[in-house]
C-alpha cells in the first residue's frame, strides 16, 4: 500500500501539472522534481502556522526559483493557509492570489517576492542577518525567542546568477549559520542541459565561500533529505547547502530530465499518462484525496501549539524584560518612539556650507540612539558616503549586534540583502554606494518597489559636479531611471536642512524603497528665516523663494542647482524680473498633493517656467509646460574639477539667467 507521504508528494506532482495546464502556461516540471523535498519541509522540518503567517518565530521559506511557484501554492492550500482550491485553478490569471511567481502581500506564507534568479537567495541572506541582529539585541539566557531558520530552495539559475556569488560569498564570510538552502540540482534548463553553459564544481565553490555543504543522491529520498536537514541545523556558525539531484519533470513518462518539462505544460496527453503512472484518475482534475487534505491539514495545525508555546514563553520574557519587550513590539508595528525627531539636527545658515552626504552622515549619528532598529552600511564606501553610525560597532561574524554593515563591493547583492531585511518587521535597512553604481542595484530596487515595502538607498556624488572621477563615475540617466520606478520615492535635498528633512520624511514612509540622491561637493545652507523652511520638503516641491506681486517665470531644481536659481532670482531682480524660486527634491511626494497645492506652487497662468538639474532633463516637462525649458544633461560627463564640470555643461549662474530672459522674449 501506498504510505501516506508518497501520496501526498504525488498529490503535489499531479497539482503542478493540472495547475499549469489549465493556465496553458508555466513551469510544470521544476515542483514536480522537487514535491519531495517540499513535503520534507512542510511536514517535518519548518516550524510555521497557517493561522498566524506572521508568527515572529516561524521560519522563513523562500522559494529562490519562483518559476516552480506551484510547489510553494500546492503546500500553503494543503497545510491550511488562506488559498483555496479555486485559487489552484485560478494560477495565473487575472487578479488571481496565485501569480505567475510569489508575490510578497499577495498571499499568505510568502516571504519575498521571487522569480529573478538569484534574488531570492540574497534576500534570504538579508533574512539571516536581520535574524541574527534581532537575536543579538533580544535574547537572553533562558528567553531564545528568537531562533527561527531560513529555508530556500534555490536552483541552477541561482546558482548561476552573479548575485547570488555576492550573497553567498557574503553569508559564509557572516557566518549565518540559520541559512539552509536546498539546491535542486535537477541539470536541466530552458536551452537544455545545464552542461551547455554550467559545469563547475558547486560543492567545492560554497564550501571556498565558508558554507556546510553535502549531497543527496536522489531528491526522491525523504529519509536522506530529512537527515541532511537535521545535519545543517547543528552547524550554528556557517550557512548551509544541500546539493539535491532531482529530476525535472519526474513522472511524466515522455518529459522526464528534458527541457520541455521546465517552462511549458506538459500536454494533456502527457498530463494523462502522468496520472496514470501514479495511480490517479486520468479523466478527473485537481483532486485531492481527504486523507492527504486530513495529514497535510494536521501538520499544519501543528504550529498552533508550537506558537503558544512561544507566546507563553514570549510573556514570561515580558514579565522580566519590560523594556526590551516594549521596544521589540514598538519597532514590529512600524511605529517610530515618541520624540525621536527631537534629535534631528538644525543646521545654521552657512554660505561655504556642507555637503548633503555629510549632513546626511550627520543626520543619521544624530538619531541612530533613538532609532536601534536603523541598521545600515554600504559598498565599502562609508568614508565616501558618510553612512558610518559612529557610537556604534560593526556587524561582523563574531559580533552579530553591531549596527554597522561592510557589504563589500557587492552593490547588486546588497540590495537584495536589504530587501531581506525589510521585509523582517522591525528592522529599518539601509544601504549607500555611488549614484552611478545604483544601476548594478535596478533588480532588487525594483522588487522593493513590487513589494512595497521601505529599505532606504542612499545614493551620493550624485551628478556631474563629482568631478575628477569623470564619465564613468558621473552619472547622468540615473536620476529619471529611478523616478520611473512606481512605487518608488526619489528625494534630492538642495541643502544640509533638507537633508535632514528627507531623513525624516524617509523614516516616516511606508509604501515602497526611498532613494536619496546626495552630493559630494559643499552645498550653501539656505538661510531659513528668510526663505521657506526646509520641513516644506515633505510636500515634494514649495516655494522656496517667492517675488514681489504675481511671478513673471518660476524657476525649479533640485540639489546642488538650488541655489543658483536663488542666485539668479537676486539677479533678475536688479532687472524688475520677478522670478519665483520652487525647490523640487521629490517628483513622488509632489504628485501626491492636491490639485489646490499644486496650484498654488505653479499658477496655471505662469506658463514661462525653467527646471535646472543636473541630470537627464527627461520627464521635466511635465512640470515646465510647453513655454517653459530645462537645463539638464545630455551627454556623459568629463574629468576636471566638479565645478568645471559644471560650468561647461551650462550650470553656471550666467547661463541660468540667460535661459530665463530668452523665454521672457
Amino acid at each position: 500500500m501506498e504510505s501516506i507521504d508518497q501520496l501526498g508528494i504525488n498529490t503535489v506532482r499531479i497539482l503542478a501539472a493540472d495547475a499549469v495546464q489549465k493556465a496553458n502556461s508555466g513551469h510544470p516540471g521544476t515542483p514536480m522534481g522537487l514535491a519531495p523535498m517540499g513535503h520534507v519541509l512542510w511536514t517535518k522540518i519548518m516550524n510555521y502556522n497557517p493561522k498566524d503567517p506572521e508568527w515572529p518565530n516561524r521560519d522563513r521559506f523562500i522559494l529562490s526559483c519562483g518559476h516552480a511557484c506551484m510547489l510553494q501554492y500546492s503546500y500553503l492550500y494543503l497545510t491550511g493557509y488562506d488559498i483555496s482550491m479555486d485559487d489552484i485553478k485560478n494560477f495565473r490569471q487575472l487578479h488571481s492570489k496565485t501569480a505567475g511567481h510569489p508575490e510578497y502581500g499577495l498571499l499568505d506564507g510568502i516571504e519575498v517576492t521571487t522569480g529573478p534568479l538569484g534574488q531570492g537567495f540574497a534576500n534570504g541572506v538579508g533574512m539571516g542577518i536581520a535574524q541574527q541582529y534581532i537575536a543579538a539585541r533580544y535574547n537572553k539566557p533562558g528567553f531564545k525567542l528568537f531562533d527561527y531558520s531560513i529555508y530556500a530552495i534555490c536552483s541552477d539559475g541561482d546558482i548561476m546568477e552573479g548575485v547570488a556569488s555576492e550573497a553567498a560569498s557574503l553569508a559564509g564570510h557572516l557566518k549565518l549559520g540559520h541559512l539552509i538552502y536546498l539546491y535542486d540540482d535537477n541539470q536541466i534548463t530552458i536551452e537544455g542541459e545545464t552542461s551547455l553553459a554550467f559545469n563547475e564544481d558547486v560543492t567545492e565553490r560554497f564550501q571556498g565561500y565558508g558554507w556546510h555543504v553535502q549531497s543527496v543522491a536522489d531528491g526522491n529520498d525523504i529519509e536522506a533529505i530529512a537527515a541532511a536537514i537535521e545535519n545543517a541545523k547543528k552547524e550554528t556558525h556557517r550557512p548551509s547547502l544541500i546539493k539535491v539531484r532531482t529530476h525535472i519533470g519526474f513522472g511524466s513518462p515522455n518529459k522526464v530530465d528534458t527541457a520541455a518539462a521546465h517552462g511549458s505544460p506538459l500536454g494533456k496527453d502527457e498530463v494523462r499518462l502522468v496520472k496514470e503512472n501514479f495511480g490517479f484518475d486520468p479523466d478527473q482534475s485537481f483532486v485531492v484525496a481527504d486523507e492527504v487534505l486530513n495529514f497535510y491539514r494536521e501538520k499544519g495545525k501543528a504550529g498552533i501549539q508550537k506558537e503558544n508555546e512561544w507566546n507563553d514563553l514570549y510573556k514570561k520574557y515580558k514579565e522580566k524584560y519590560p523594556a526590551e519587550a516594549a521596544e521589540y513590539e514598538l519597532f514590529r508595528s512600524g511605529k517610530l518612539p515618541e520624540g525621536w525627531k527631537d534629535h534631528l539636527p538644525v543646521f545654521k545658515t552657512d554660505a561655504k556650507g556642507l555637503a548633503t552626504r555629510k549632513a546626511s552622515g550627520k543626520t543619521l549619528n544624530a538619531i541612530a540612539a533613538k532609532l536601534p532598529m536603523l541598521i545600515g552600511g554600504s559598498a565599502d564606501l562609508s568614508p565616501s558616503t558618510d553612512t558610518n553610525l559612529n557610537d556604534f560597532e560593526s556587524f561582523t561574524n563574531e559580533n552579530h549586534s553591531g549596527r554597522n554593515f561592510h557589504f563589500g563591493i557587492r552593490e547588486h547583492a546588497m540590495g537584495a540583502v536589504l530587501n531581506g531585511m525589510a521585509v523582517t518587521k522591525g528592522i529599518i535597512p539601509y544601504g549607500a554606494t555611488f549614484l552611478i553604481f545604483s544601476d548594478y542595484m535596478r533588480p532588487p530596487i525594483r522588487l522593493a518597489a513590487i513589494m512595497k515595502i521601505r529599505p532606504i538607498f542612499i545614493y551620493t556624488h550624485d551628478s556631474i559636479g563629482l568631478g575628477e572621477d569623470g564619465t564613468t563615475h558621473q552619472p547622468v540617466e540615473q536620476l529619471i531611471g529611478l523616478r520611473s520606478v512606481p512605487n518608488a520615492m526619489v528625494i534630492r535635498p538642495a541643502d544640509a536642512n533638507e537633508t535632514v528633512q528627507a531623513w525624516r520624511v524617509a523614516l516616516e514612509h511606508s509604501g515602497g524603497p526611498v532613494a536619496l540622491i546626495l552630493t559630494r561637493q559643499e552645498l550653501p545652507i539656505i538661510d531659513q528665516d528668510k526663505y521657506a523652511k526646509a520641513s516644506e520638503l515633505e510636500k515634494g516641491a514649495y516655494i522656496l523663494s517667492d517675488c514681489d506681486g504675481e511671478p513673471q517665470l518660476i524657476l525649479m531644481g533640485t540639489g546642488s542647482e538650488v541655489h543658483l536659481l536663488l542666485e539668479a532670482q537676486e539677479k533678475l531682480k536688479a532687472e524688475s524680473i520677478h522670478a519665483r524660486v520652487v525647490s523640487f527634491p521629490s517628483w513622488e511626494l509632489f504628485d501626491k498633493q492636491n490639485e489646490e497645492y499644486k496650484q498654488k506652487v505653479f499658477p496655471k497662468n505662469v506658463r514661462k517656467r525653467l527646471a535646472v538639474e543636473a541630470g537627464s532633463p527627461i520627464g521635466w516637462h511635465k512640470y515646465v509646460t510647453d513655454e517653459g525649458d530645462v537645463i539638464g544633461v545630455t551627454k556623459f560627463g568629463e574629468s576636471a574639477p566638479g565645478d568645471v564640470v559644471m560650468k561647461e555643461y551650462g550650470f553656471s549662474l550666467e547661463n541660468v539667467i540667460a535661459k530665463a530672459k530668452a523665454l521672457l522674449k
